[in-house]
């Protein structure tokens, strides 16, 4: 194992004879996916664009948790209008990087925790993993997971979870198809996974392969999520209901919605 790029909240390795890049999310308990994790997580793919042999990308959290999901008082005027880009560049950095994206989730994945586990094209979970975007019952939406839980999951599976917010056993999320397998030890399981079906290929047909299969996703991610991104910026933050339901999870109370 040797150590690629490192920071404050994201750990990243290189390991399995550089073939494949860590990305640990390292603030437990909840490695909340502000501005500084993003960042990380951009800077550490930046770092690694030219690596020869790199196949795959392993994200997971330090802890107990994934994810509790991106930092709420960064959704407030003020401080969304950069997160929210910089967040939607990283999924599009992800999906169009040529590797094989990985995903092991323990415990809580949430938000945007949950968009970034389903960028990977295999979600490896633990048993004890619960998964979900709750945005809508904070007054907002998911942008991304509006892009890519339809394509995942099917559309109507896809509006269940953004139209109402509830959050999935992992027994569920596997009948339906958001994760692909179930471990004790996810991260271990995506390790085997890997060394048994990406190791033995070659690493410049796997990137192209890649990109190919993501051509659709990539030109969503291109297209319809900047659509969406102004819709929430221009959009649903000047309603009275949006800033009502995020205060009112900062201020730990029940929402009162205004319907407007």
């Amino acid at each position: 194992m040797s150590l690629a790029t490192t920071g404050p909240a994201v750990r990243a390795t290189l390991e399995e004879d550089g073939s494949l890049l860590r990305l640990v999310l390292a603030r437990p308990k909840a490695n909340v996916l502000d501005t500084a994790m993003i960042a990380g997580l951009r800077a550490a793919l930046a770092a690694q664009r030219g690596t020869r042999g790199l196949r795959a990308l392993l994200l997971e959290g330090e802890g107990a948790h994934f994810s509790f999901g991106a930092s709420v008082p960064e959704h407030l005027p003020g401080a969304v209008e950069a997160m929210l880009p910089a967040f939607h560049a990283l999924a599009r950095e992800l999906a169009g990087c040529g590797r094989v994206v990985l995903a092991a989730v323990r415990g809580q994945c949430l938000g945007g925790g949950l968009e970034l586990a389903a960028l990977a094209q295999r979600l490896f979970a633990a048993p004890d993993a619960r998964l979900g975007n709750p945005e809508i019952r904070l007054g907002v939406f998911a942008p991304l997971a509006s892009v890519l839980l339809p394509r995942r999951i099917g559309p109507a599976r896809a509006e269940d979870l953004l139209l109402t917010g509830r959050t999935l056993e992992a027994g569920e999320a596997l009948a339906m198809g958001l994760v692909d397998e179930l471990a004790d030890d996810p991260a271990a399981a995506a390790l085997h996974w890997h060394r048994r079906h990406l190791l033995p290929l070659s690493a410049a047909a796997l990137a192209h392969a890649t990109l190919a299969a993501r051509h659709d996703l990539l030109r969503a991610l291109e297209e319809d999520l900047p659509e969406l991104e102004r819709r929430y910026l221009s959009q649903l933050m000047a309603s009275a209901d949006a800033r009502e339901g995020l205060d009112a999870f900062l201020q730990r109370r029940n929402p009162t919605w205004t319907h407007r």
